[in-house]
């Protein structure tokens, strides 16, 4: 009885993960508050039938008591954090895009839900972390919107920015601890904290700040240093992953915001050789490559994780193996930077595939609110936010797929880690304060005299 609910669900998440990504793109069709409710209210239900049913699934797969009893716990708290997340959200903000506030609980539910599964058999303690992580961030992120209706000459701080952003990462080059190769984090007893996940966040405001005032060559020219200073230096912490972040990120604000192709150009060239001279001088950003290439030929070694990952997702296929049917721990850091081949392989090709429509609809949002927003600054504040969030996509699921040589940077929303949740709740609290303000604008605008 147990492998047949275990397979009708896997067939029926599948079907409501459709259900919901067909909703998500729904919601940008011509403005209809029937058919947008409808949409928003279809993806609630498919989040929440979907949730119920993965962990009905790992219920049924234990027979210990107490792991059941936790479980069930475990999936309330969930459920009751969820519900009050949307509800207080609209409470809060009447003019809030519900989009946002839904793709982000369906992709920090799959994230919950993996990292359950995975953490199952070491007392759920990293997904009870995450979860926790999640619940205050959600917390902070409300005041995010608060703040930006109330502070709207952000655009003067332009060196405060910069300053932070460039001490922080500076500040982890000398002291930092390093993962894999690179100096990430700071150690503060037993909380570790990545700072370059909120550098992003004032590097994008210092980059608006500046372009706000002027994009003459002078201004342009004393931009790109600060912004090349923040890249070389996670260079030199061999944060590569948030290094490519960035140097995207910079590019493509300046284009938009002077519209001028040899910029463009330029960047793309000084992006082409800083890549040459990486693989030259940094002897795992070379074994990164050599693994991409062709990691069959040191499987065991360097080949091994990107291996595995491609077996995961081959071996999941479309429709998946089914919620604790596969073997996603045999990946090496498979919560953080692994985490779509865990997807793949027990949810399937389908679902994964939805989840990145999902992130795809993110972006989307980002960029119709920058293209409203008639504030240069709040414009460019947007797109760069929207950039480093679907470049960061990007990058993730580019490097498990072996599309591209990975980076070490996480799945937004998806992978296990606190200063990645965070910072992303924060970064989707920022575009929904920027749409919160125009929506208010167009209500103002409408109301008569």
């Amino acid at each position: 009885m147990t492998n047949l609910i275990v397979e009708i669900s896997k067939y029926l998440m599948i079907l409501l993960m459709a259900v919901y990504t067909y909703a998500n793109f729904r919601v940008f069709s011509p403005k209809d508050e029937k058919k947008t409710g409808w949409g928003c209210r279809a993806q609630c239900g498919a989040m929440f039938a979907i949730h119920f049913l993965a962990y009905l699934v790992m219920y049924l797969s234990r027979e210990d008591p107490a792991v059941r009893s936790a479980l069930a716990a475990f999936y309330c708290a969930q459920a009751v954090f969820f519900l009050c997340y949307i509800c207080f959200s609209r409470l809060i903000y009447r003019n809030i895009s519900r989009l946002l506030v839904n793709n982000s609980c369906m992709l920090l539910c799959t994230g919950l839900i993996m990292l359950t599964r995975l953490s199952l058999d070491a007392g759920m303690e990293r997904a009870t972390r995450q979860f926790a992580i999640a619940v205050g961030a959600a917390a902070v992120s409300w005041l995010v919107p608060w703040l930006m209706g109330r502070f709207w000459q952000l655009y003067r701080f332009a060196w405060a920015y910069a300053g932070i952003g460039l001490g922080a990462l500076v500040l982890v080059f000398l002291v930092g601890n390093e993962s894999f190769g690179a100096q990430l984090s700071l150690t503060f007893g037993s909380v570790s904290l990545q700072p370059s996940e909120f550098v992003k966040l004032t590097f994008v405001f210092f980059a608006a700040s500046m372009f706000y005032q002027g994009v003459n060559f002078k201004r342009v020219l004393l931009t790109t240093a600060v912004a090349a200073a923040h890249v070389i230096v996670l260079v030199l912490s061999r944060d590569l992953g948030s290094a490519l972040i960035f140097f995207i990120t910079y590019v493509l604000m300046l284009f938009a915001a002077s519209g001028n192709w040899f910029y463009l150009g330029s960047g793309i060239g000084l992006g082409v050789g800083a890549s040459a001279a990486a693989y030259r001088l940094f002897d795992h950003v070379r074994r990164r490559v050599e693994a991409w290439r062709n990691p069959w030929a040191d499987i065991d070694n360097t080949g091994y994780q990107i291996t595995q990952s491609l077996f995961a997702i081959g071996t999941g296929g479309w429709f998946g193996m089914g919620l604790c049917q596969g073997m996603p721990w045999r990946i090496p850091v498979v919560e953080k930077d692994f985490i779509f081949s865990a997807i793949s392989e027990e949810m399937g090709g389908i679902f994964a595939i939805c989840l990145l429509l999902i992130c795809l609809g993110c972006f989307i949002q980002c960029m119709m609110t920058a293209a409203r927003m008639q504030a240069v600054f709040y414009k460019l504040i947007a797109f760069g936010l929207g950039v480093e969030y679907l470049v960061q996509v990007f990058l993730n699921v580019g490097g498990v797929t072996k599309f591209i040589p990975s980076t070490g940077v996480t799945l937004p929303f998806v992978s296990y880690g606190g200063s990645s949740l965070v910072s992303t709740f924060v970064l989707f609290g920022i575009v929904q304060g920027l749409h919160i303000i125009k929506e208010n604008d167009v209500e103002d605008a409408r109301r008569p005299e």
